[in-house]
């Protein structure tokens, strides 16, 4: 198994706290802030012209090394964003829905994969919700409400309020035989757990960098799978980035990107991105088979410790349905985390309990800290 010594190291506050909030803002590490403060030193000394070439390679990286971490089958399926939900709102906007189409979501889900489909009501798109069973999806429940009228089902790839991962695997292939747009919010696994866009047959995943890709705040990326591409309808957001002659300003001509590039905006949170690269890197460096396994490893641990200790957990523990967040309930999920923290563990109340997502880097020795300090509550 993957030592993390040498990547604990990276992260100073492990000296101070046991962190354990990477389902939620994950601490930064010395990679990412001497690439962010590199960058900055540029833009001190140096006009961007003078650098700008650089800045497209070091991007254009970023882009193949999520190409490469979701499996697309090529950087012209991958564009930069700030963001999940900006995201996710692209694919909402941009897919060729009807007066009277729906789009089947999973009730318990995060709002940046829930909101977006809403926003659609004014044009006569309906969305409905799939009871969860056990914490997350439940297969037969989502066949059962799939109807005629039925253009797309987004969901998450583990359920931010119960740890609970969904088989997109499974629902991938529903919506392949059916004919139905499948949209993923990726950003609680990725960078954690492997995942394979193509074996899923995705047609858009987003995902922000700030919770298990270990980036800053601000930064992330969308997938569009490139069949999908001449089907879209212009959507709300479109930018000089977005056509094939980004830089003739003043030729007006409006003819988008053959590439998921068509949804670029231009301006992007250049510094932001020079963090998440760096991140990624260390992800990468360390293999994702390796991270998603010594996870998995601390995950098992915090279960083990839980259910013998008495509590009930929030989702199935079957290890299919296994993620990096673990929630036990407790009466009194705030004054539980409260009490952690003053011992020193960082965990954040989510549903009915504390939500607790070890990352690589953490320790079996802080994991077990987690039940002692709510034994004792």
């Amino acid at each position: 198994m993957l030592d993390p010594t040498p990547y604990r190291e990276l992260f100073p506050i492990a000296k101070r706290l046991a962190v354990f909030n990477h389902a939620g803002v994950s601490p930064l590490n010395t990679r990412a802030v001497a690439a962010m403060n590199a960058f900055n030193e540029q833009c001190l000394m140096f006009s961007l012209n003078e650098f700008r070439d650089e800045t497209t390679t070091t991007l254009n990286d970023l882009r193949q090394r999520f190409a490469t971490l979701v499996n697309a089958r090529s950087i012209d399926e991958i564009v930069l964003m700030p963001n999940t939900a900006a995201g996710i709102n692209t694919a909402a906007l941009s897919l060729p829905l009807r007066p009277g189409d729906n789009v089947l979501v999973l009730d318990g889900d995060y709002p940046a994969n829930i909101y977006p489909w809403m926003n659609l009501a004014h044009r006569g798109v309906l969305t409905k919700f799939v009871p969860a069973r056990n914490g997350g999806l439940d297969l037969d429940v989502l066949v059962s409400r799939i109807d005629s009228h039925t253009r797309v089902i987004a969901m998450s790839t583990v359920v931010f309020a119960t740890g609970f991962r969904n088989a997109l695997v499974a629902v991938g292939q529903i919506c392949k035989e059916r004919g139905i747009f499948f949209v993923v919010d990726g950003i609680q696994s990725l960078g954690a757990l492997p995942f394979d866009v193509q074996a899923a047959n995705v047609d858009f995943l987003a995902a922000g960098s700030q919770k298990w890709l270990l980036g800053p705040i601000g930064g992330g990326f969308m997938y569009v799978r490139r069949e999908i591409l001449d089907q879209l309808v212009p959507g709300a957001y479109v930018g000089a980035a977005s056509t094939v002659d980004p830089w003739n300003f003043l030729d007006y001509n409006f003819t988008p990107l053959p590439t998921a590039e068509r949804f670029n905006l231009g301006s992007q949170n250049m510094l932001g991105m020079y963090g998440v690269r760096a991140s990624l890197e260390m992800i990468q460096e360390a293999g994702i088979e390796h991270v998603a396994e010594r996870v998995l490893m601390l995950a098992g641990v915090a279960i083990g410790d839980l259910q013998e200790r008495g509590f009930t957990l929030s989702a199935s523990t079957a290890p299919e349905h296994r993620s990096g967040i673990v929630i036990p309930e407790v009466a009194d999920p705030v004054a539980a985390c409260a009490k952690l923290e003053a011992a020193g563990i960082i965990c954040i109340p989510r549903g009915r309990g504390v939500r607790i997502a070890p990352h690589f880097y953490n320790t079996e020795e802080e994991v077990l800290r987690v039940g002692k300090v709510l034994s004792a509550l």
